[in-house]
C-alpha cells in the first residue's frame, strides 16, 4: 500500500487528506451522508495509483537503431515498439527518451491509449551534430490516470550504442612526385644494382652536411648537390593528428579539433582507396589504425577509431621520435610552439618527404580560450626542414587544403596559405 500511495501526485493527496477531514467531520457531526461521500473522496486516489501502478507493471518496449553508425550531419533512425502486457488498458502515457545533447533534442510522445497485448510503434530521427560514441537511453515513461491523481516513472527500454563518425569529404588528386596510388611508394631506395651506388641526390640545402655533398653530380650540374641518405623501404604513408587539448581551440561542432579529425578521416579514406597502405598515428607516435602490410585496416576501423578519439594531454607532439617510422608523412598540427615544431621536424629524416597542414587556431578560439601561437614562426621551421607546408583556417574548404597539400608536394616544400571568406 504505501508504494502505491507514493505514487500520488499533489493533487491525489490534497483529495486524500480532504476525504479523512470530511470523515472526522462526518464522525464528528453524526452526518452519514457526508461519511459516504468522505469514503468515496478517499478511494478514488487510491484506486487511481493501484490501477496506474498495475499498468506500469504490465508496459514492455524495445528500442531499434537505424544504422547502429552514422556520419556527422546525417539522420538515424530509431523506432521504438510498445506494448501492454497487464490486464487493463493503459492511458496517459508519457514517454521521453533521454538523447545527448549531440545528437538533438530529447522526443517526447503522448499516448493516450495502450490497448492490452498490441505494439504500438513510434519512430524519430536523429541528426547528430559532434562524432563520438554516444549512448540513447534510458527510455522513461511516466505514467497517469485520467484524473492526474497518481503518476508512475518507470525505466522502460535501456541504452542503445549509436556510433557518430567524422564527417567524410570526398577528395581528388594525389601529391606528386611520390608515387602514391601507383602501387610504388615515395621513400628512397639506393643500392638497386651492383658495382657503383646508384646515388640519389637533390640541391644543397641549408644545413645539410657538407660531407654528404656529391662532387660528380655537382661538378655535372655546375649547383651543389647532395646524397640522400638510404633509408629502409617501408612503403605507404603515415597520417599524424595532432589531438593535444593545448593545441586546439573552441568547442561544440566548431572546434579545431573536429575539423582536423574530420580532415584526416578524409585522407586517410582517400588514399587507402588508391590501394596505399595508411597508418593513422596520435600526437604521441601510437599507431591508432594500420599495421604492417596494412593489416586490420579498413575504412570502418578507422572511423571507429576517429569517433572514439579523445584528446590527449602531451605537450609536444610526437617527442622524440619519427613518428612515419621512415615512412612518407602527412602531419595535421595544431597550435604547435617553435620548439614543439623544432622537436617534430628534427626527427624526421630530410629524404623522406613529409607534408602539413598547420591550423591557424586562433580562428577557432572563442573569447575565453587562452591565446594560440603563432604559426609563422612553426611555417618558417617546416619549410626549411623541407616540409611542404599549408596553412588551414576555418573557413577553408578541406578540398581546397587537400589540393594545396598535393601542390606543395610536387614544389618541394613551399608554404601555400589558404583562406576563403
Amino acid at each position: 500500500m504505501r508504494g502505491t500511495l507514493s505514487g500520488l501526485t499533489t493533487r491525489g493527496r490534497c483529495l486524500l487528506a480532504a476525504g479523512f477531514a470530511a470523515g472526522l467531520c462526518a464522525i464528528v457531526l453524526n452526518e452519514r451522508d457526508l461519511l459516504r461521500v468522505a469514503a468515496f473522496v478517499v478511494v478514488l486516489p487510491v484506486l487511481a495509483a493501484w490501477l496506474a501502478q498495475r499498468a506500469r507493471v504490465g508496459l514492455h518496449a524495445n528500442r531499434l537503431l537505424h544504422p547502429g553508425r552514422v556520419q556527422v550531419g546525417s539522420a538515424a533512425d530509431v523506432r521504438v515498439e510498445l506494448r501492454s502486457a497487464g490486464r487493463l488498458p493503459t492511458g496517459g502515457l508519457l514517454l521521453e527518451d533521454a538523447v545527448p545533447y549531440a545528437l538533438g533534442a530529447r522526443p517526447r510522445f503522448v499516448v493516450e491509449r495502450l490497448p492490452r497485448n498490441t505494439v504500438t510503434v513510434l519512430r524519430y530521427q536523429l541528426k547528430p551534430v559532434m562524432r563520438g560514441v554516444q549512448q540513447v537511453g534510458p527510455l522513461l515513461a511516466r505514467i497517469t490516470d485520467p484524473f492526474g491523481l497518481a503518476e508512475f516513472d518507470r525505466e522502460m527500454a535501456g541504452r542503445s550504442r549509436l556510433v557518430v563518425v567524422p564527417r567524410v569529404l570526398p577528395l581528388t588528386g594525389l601529391p606528386g612526385g611520390s608515387g602514391m596510388g601507383s602501387g610504388d611508394d615515395g621513400s628512397i631506395r639506393l643500392r638497386a644494382g651492383q658495382g657503383e651506388d646508384d646515388a640519389v641526390v637533390r640541391p644543397y640545402r641549408h644545413g645539410d652536411d657538407l660531407r654528404k655533398v656529391h662532387w660528380r653530380s655537382t661538378a655535372r650540374r655546375d649547383e651543389l648537390m647532395v646524397r640522400v641518405e638510404e633509408r629502409p623501404w617501408r612503403g605507404g604513408t603515415t597520417v599524424l593528428l595532432d589531438h593535444r587539448v593545448v593545441a586546439h581551440r573552441g568547442g561544440g561542432p566548431g572546434a579545431s579539433l573536429e575539423w582536423a579529425v574530420s580532415f584526416a578521416a578524409s585522407i586517410s579514406l582517400h588514399l587507402h582507396r588508391y590501394g596505399h597502405q595508411v597508418r593513422l598515428v596520435g600526437d604521441d607516435g601510437r599507431v591508432l589504425v594500420g599495421g604492417p602490410g596494412g593489416s586490420g585496416y579498413s575504412d570502418a576501423v578507422v572511423l571507429d577509431a576517429l569517433a572514439a578519439l579523445q584528446p590527449s594531454h602531451h605537450r609536444e607532439p610526437a617527442a622524440g621520435v619519427d613518428p612515419g617510422a621512415g615512412q612518407e608523412v602527412i602531419a595535421i598540427l595544431g597550435g604547435c610552439t617553435p620548439a614543439a615544431v623544432d622537436s617534430l621536424a628534427r626527427h624526421r629524416p630530410r629524404g623522406v618527404r613529409s607534408l602539413a597542414v598547420l591550423m591557424d587556431v586562433a580562428a577557432w578560439a572563442s573569447p575565453s580560450d587562452d591565446p594560440a601561437p603563432d604559426p609563422d614562426d612553426a611555417v618558417r621551421l617546416l619549410a626549411a626542414a623541407g616540409w611542404g607546408v599549408v596553412v588551414a583556417r576555418p573557413n577553408t574548404p578541406m578540398r581546397q587544403v587537400w589540393q594545396e597539400l598535393c601542390h606543395s608536394a610536387g614544389n618541394r616544400g613551399p608554404v601555400v596559405r589558404t583562406e576563403v571568406g
